[in-house]
Order: structure tokens, then C-alpha cells, then sequence
């Protein structure tokens, strides 16, 4: 993946990774209100920092160099509200200039960019590409030694050689505004090591709706590197989770537009995790349901979860739509699930994520999984 403005291909914001917050320059600061600015005029000139206010352009420009950058984002986070981190629209630039027009794509919010400024290593791991894939093997309910699918899992490789949770490397990377980035990374790289490991069965890809601005540019790029690698459209699985944020529905349908115009097929994640399920369920018309961990866990003896469940089961079944019970963990859960018709089952009763990934399972009913790598 490239640097700065050095873009490739269709979409310069998704393939590039921006560069540090490095050398000698300067910050310039949009506020939401009046207060806001008199605000953090009184802190900078309190802390002794260099600012300049430029009244044609009702702007704020701070002087960053040296000890002046850590400063700034201390007094920055302790003087404003997290609303006004947000609605605060910045500006880094490396030379004391007026901005250009071409420059204000750039333009991102004060809270990404205090969070940036702390992204060093998730830049380098972006730039060096220092991630892997671990897939996670989506067996049949009815027969768990059978493959059905394999989800694709984005795992990062620190300068030591050790494994990175995704957790921490998709969460910085939000609050530092380069998701885009890493999904379209992470995409990509799915792909390619599913190509090398010669995977026959479906392959699931998590995607967020969010890292995707524009579906006819931004997903040139994935579309790509499927059929480089010779796999089969309908072997792919793309997976929207709607259990962090309320999505927003338009545009999430475009998106899944362009994935089932391309032959792709939809899987809905996390379900039952958020509070919009039903309305999903009906505005996407997803091939697949993925059902939320947290309801498989202890639903055998949960009579509310049990209820929810099975409801969800007897809908899906009734609308063609096939399931996938997630984060199965003992015989209990998916005796369960097996006997409420979920089609199929993932969880560490069968495998954890892995690579290479899993040939063969066990046919599990009782008794320990036993593995076949690939």
C-alpha cells in the first residue's frame, strides 16, 4: 500500500496511506461556534503557543514544532467537550501557507486528528502491510466434519513477528479516520491468501459500511483482486455488521447494490445484536443471517434467548434465507441450534481461526473436534 499521494488504481483515499505528522508546520482550525474558538484562544495563549487569527478565512492557525505538538493535543483534549473535538474541522499542513483549494480533501475532524497523531505503528503496519489472514471454518449443522464456508479474519504482525488483535488495529484506526485503508487492506488481502491456500468452499469477508465511500470506486479495487485471483463471484460473501453503528440505510444499499450486480452474495452479521434487525432483514434481503454470539451463548438454557432464537430461525427458514449460528462453543449450544434448524455453525467448538486454514472437522456430537489443516 502506497503513501501520501503516490495513489494507484480507482480510489486514491482507500489505497494510499497517509503520511506522519512529521517536521515543522502547522494546524489550521475551522470551529463550530465563537465560543469554541475564544475557548482555545485562552488556553494557547496561556500555554505560551503560537497562533496566528486569520480573519479572511475565520480560522485559526497553531505554530506545531517539537514539544509544541504534544502540547497542543494534551491542552486540546482537556479544554474541549468530545462534541466539540468532533464538529472542529482541521487542517495539517507542513509549510506556514495559506491552504489550496486541492488541499481541503485532507480536511478532517480535531478528534482524528489527536487520534492520528497517536498512529504511528498503525501507520507503519499500513505502509509495510505486516497482516495476515486467519480463517475460521463455517461448517453444516446437520454434518460439522463438512465445510460449508470459511470466514476471512484480518490479524496484524507487530515488528516482533507477533500477532496483533484486530480489535485494537480496526479501533484506532476509526477514531484515527484511516478505516478506509485498513478495509480495503484487509479485503484485499483475504483474497489473495484464499487464492494461495486454494480454498474451494465460500469465502465470508467482513466489510464496513463506514471504509466505504463510494461503492463504484471504492470496491473497484476488491472487485479486482477477486477476479485476479480466479475465484468464483458467487463464492464470495460479503458481511455487514450493523451492531456498532445505526447504519445508514441508504447508503448501505448502495453499497449492496454493487456487491449483488457483481454476482456477490450478502451475509447480514451480528444478527440480533442491534436494535434494527427485522428492518434490515427486510430492506437488505440478505442471503445469509448470521446470528449474534451473545444469543447462541447459554441459549439451551435462556428462556428469553431461546424464544428469540428460535423465532429467528422459524423467520428466516420461512423467507429462503439461510443461517449460520455463530460463536458455537459447546455441545449443548449446538445440539441446540441443530435441532431448531440453523443451517449451519461456527465457533471454537469447531475451530478457532487459523492459518492455513481447516480441511477437515470432526463430525461433532458429543466428544473433541479433531483438525486437518488445508
Amino acid at each position: 500500500m502506497q503513501r501520501s499521494s503516490k495513489a494507484f488504481g480507482s480510489c486514491s483515499r482507500c489505497e494510499t496511506v497517509p503520511e506522519k505528522i512529521v517536521g515543522s508546520g502547522g494546524l489550521y482550525l475551522w470551529f463550530p461556534v465563537s465560543h469554541t474558538l475564544n475557548k482555545v484562544i485562552s488556553a494557547l495563549t496561556t500555554a505560551k503557543l503560537q497562533f496566528q487569527l486569520l480573519e479572511e478565512s475565520k480560522c485559526l492557525y497553531v505554530t506545531l514544532e517539537g514539544i509544541a505538538k504534544e502540547n497542543f493535543s494534551a491542552l486540546a483534549s482537556s479544554k474541549l467537550t468530545n462534541q466539540e473535538l468532533k464538529d472542529t474541522k482541521v487542517l495539517w499542513m507542513r509549510e506556514v501557507e495559506q491552504p489550496k483549494f486541492s488541499d481541503f480533501y485532507r480536511s478532517t475532524s480535531l478528534d482524528s486528528f489527536l487520534n492520528f497523531s497517536k498512529s504511528d505503528w498503525l501507520l507503519d503496519l499500513l505502509y509495510e502491510e505486516r497482516i495476515t489472514t486467519h480463517f475460521q471454518p463455517i461448517v453444516y449443522t446437520s454434518d460439522t466434519s463438512k465445510i460449508f464456508a470459511h470466514e476471512a479474519l484480518l490479524r496484524g504482525i507487530d515488528e516482533e513477528g507477533n500477532l496483533i488483535p484486530p480489535g485494537k488495529i480496526f479501533g484506532q484506526a476509526e477514531s484515527a479516520g484511516i478505516i478506509f485503508q485498513l478495509d480495503a487492506l484487509a479485503r484485499t488481502r483475504a483474497i489473495r491468501e484464499a487464492k494461495v491456500h486454494e480454498l474451494k468452499e465460500l469465502l465470508f469477508i467482513n466489510f464496513s459500511p463506514t471504509a466505504v465511500y463510494d461503492p463504484a470506486t471504492c470496491l473497484r479495487m476488491t472487485v479486482q483482486a477477486i477476479d485476479e485471483s480466479g475465484i468464483s463471484h458467487s463464492n464470495i460473501v460479503f458481511e455487514v455488521s450493523e451492531s456498532q453503528h445505526p447504519p445508514d440505510m441508504e447508503h448501505l444499499i448502495k453499497i449492496l447494490r454493487f456487491y449483488r450486480e457483481a454476482g456477490f452474495l450478502i451475509a447480514l452479521d451480528d444478527f440480533g445484536s442491534g436494535s434494527s434487525n427485522l428492518n434490515l432483514m427486510h430492506q437488505l434481503r440478505p442471503d445469509f443471517l448470521k446470528l449474534d454470539m451473545q444469543l447462541i451463548r447459554n441459549v439451551h438454557q435462556d428462556f428469553y434467548k431461546a424464544l428469540i432464537t428460535e423465532k429467528m430461525l422459524e423467520v428466516a427458514a420461512q423467507l429462503d434465507i439461510k443461517t449460520v449460528a455463530e460463536g458455537v462453543e459447546t455441545v449443548e449450544e449446538l445440539e441446540w441450534v441443530r435441532q431448531r434448524g440453523a443451517d449451519f455453525v461456527q465457533g471454537y467448538l469447531i475451530a478457532k481461526p487459523c492459518s492455513p486454514p481447516i480441511a477437515v472437522t470432526s463430525y461433532i456430537g458429543g466428544g473433541e473436534p479433531v483438525f486437518v489443516s488445508a
